[in-house]
């Protein structure tokens, strides 16, 4: 049953002026120009006008940054670190969980566990200092030993912030404040088991639509839920969900929704549901379980999934699917999702608890360039022609984009291990969280 909490029509409106300051000062600049010349007001016009844009370029507002695909669309960030590592802008302690913070119109927004409640925190994303707080009781328990917080990283959209906890409860709250507008047991409402790690995967929102991969019974693998107020508008397939989060693209101009089940790709109209394809790729091993999130390039797909699952490249074109290649020798990923540039793709490869190498791979063929044993696990995340490699223990790394060689520009050891949680990088500020401390460095020129 969803549950509402909607606040009137009034109160979203100023909170929504509140949140895009930038819309509210174009019509003061265009009374402020009429003693200009025409020529001199157009220009200053289109710059005002760009502002808002270029302040959304700089945000991090959901799991793997604007457009999922773990690349970060500015260009300020520093060549190198110096000596003493990148400077520590601030730091907090911090719950449990392995919920990435996410960074919109200058707020982090933390989600974490402190005892028996997963809390969600918005923080100025420049000092850390607090600025309101919302959370419920849980009583998640981890099978396996591991951190009992939230997995899943939140999202911001439309002046609205969504959480999906561990035991799969969906909230929506207002960004501006943290009130609840409407929240939605998942578990309980479409019949889903706890699965081995608890509920991981982040919601995609798009349009007017919230997306998740729950694995709910009579056909409900895969859900969307009204953004604004948690009703049902469709469900389909009976896949189990995965710990991958799903993505939007558009493919010869339809647009699809991608989602890595724990069965295979899905692809879907996100306005009503209908399959347009499925392809299997998961292990045999019961298991196994999908983390990896898809990487689109043009028309063609990229998986890659561990215990002997390997990776492939699909070609889409319309309800299609063509075969690229596919084998477990070029880039596997575990639970790390990686990233695309200039034709190669750039990840870790192997089991976390093996020790895994770093590799650059060729898109088109699998063809491995370069492989870099003693990396063990972490996450990557590109800015323009270099990447930034968070180890699980703590370690970043700095190195450059290239199929020629693995090519360190920079490391510095910026937390304690151990790291799990995917960082996030807004307007060059770098944020990562442990087991306990969640830190900011400045990572800009």
């Amino acid at each position: 049953m969803v549950q509402t909490d909607v606040p009137s029509a009034e109160r979203r409106s100023s909170d929504s002026a509140r949140l895009n300051p930038g819309a509210q000062e174009v019509p003061l600049a265009r009374n402020s120009l009429r003693p200009f010349a025409a020529g001199r007001a157009r220009a200053w016009f289109v710059v005002i006008l760009l502002l808002p844009a270029v302040a959304i370029c700089a945000d991090w507002p959901q799991f793997l940054g604007p457009n999922r695909d773990g690349i970060y669309p500015g260009d300020d960030i520093a060549s190198s670190f110096p000596a003493t590592g990148p400077p520590v802008v601030w730091e907090k302690n911090v719950g449990a969980g392995f919920s990435s913070p996410v960074v919109a119109n200058g707020r982090l927004i933390l989600f974490h566990r402190l005892g028996g409640k997963e809390v969600v925190e918005a923080l100025d994303a420049a000092t850390g200092k607090p600025i309101w707080k919302f959370d419920y009781p849980t009583s998640y328990r981890d099978d396996f030993g591991f951190d009992e917080g939230p997995r899943a990283a939140p999202v911001v959209a439309g002046g609205q912030l969504y959480t999906f906890g561990a035991e799969g409860l969906l909230h929506c709250l207002q960004f501006a404040q943290g009130g609840k507008i409407w929240s939605l047991d998942t578990h309980r409402e479409f019949g889903i088991s706890k699965g081995f790690f608890g509920a991981a995967g982040s919601p995609l929102v798009e349009g007017p639509r919230i997306f998740l991969n729950v694995g709910g019974k009579e056909g409900a693998g895969i859900i969307a839920l009204d953004k604004d107020t948690g009703k049902l508008l469709w469900k389909a397939t009976n896949d189990e969900a995965s710990y991958s989060s799903p993505v939007s693209v558009t493919f010869g101009g339809k647009p699809h929704l991608l989602a890595f089940t724990r069965a295979g790709l899905v692809g879907a109209d996100p306005a009503s549901g209908e399959i347009y394809f499925q392809f299997p790729w998961r292990a045999r091993s019961h298991a196994s379980v999908n983390a990896a999130t898809p990487l689109v390039i043009g028309d063609l797909v990229f998986l890659s999934a561990s215990y002997g699952t390997g990776a492939v490249v699909l070609r889409v074109s319309g309800s299609q699917l063509e075969k690229l290649w596919s084998g477990d020798d070029s880039l596997s990923n575990h639970y790390s999702t990686s990233v695309y540039y200039d034709g190669h793709l750039y990840g870790y490869h192997g089991r976390q608890e093996y020790s895994q190498s770093f590799r650059a791979i060729e898109l088109r063929t699998g063809k491995v360039r370069w492989s870099e044993d003693g990396i063990g696990a972490g996450t990557v995340t590109r800015a323009g022609d270099r990447l930034l490699l968070l180890r699980e223990n703590g370690e970043l790394l700095l190195i450059r984009a290239t199929p020629e060689r693995f090519e360190v520009l920079s490391r510095a050891q910026i937390l304690p291990g151990t790291v799990r949680a995917y960082p996030a990088l807004a307007n060059g500020l770098f944020y990562a969280r442990n087991e306990n401390t969640l830190v900011c460095v400045r990572l800009r020129e």
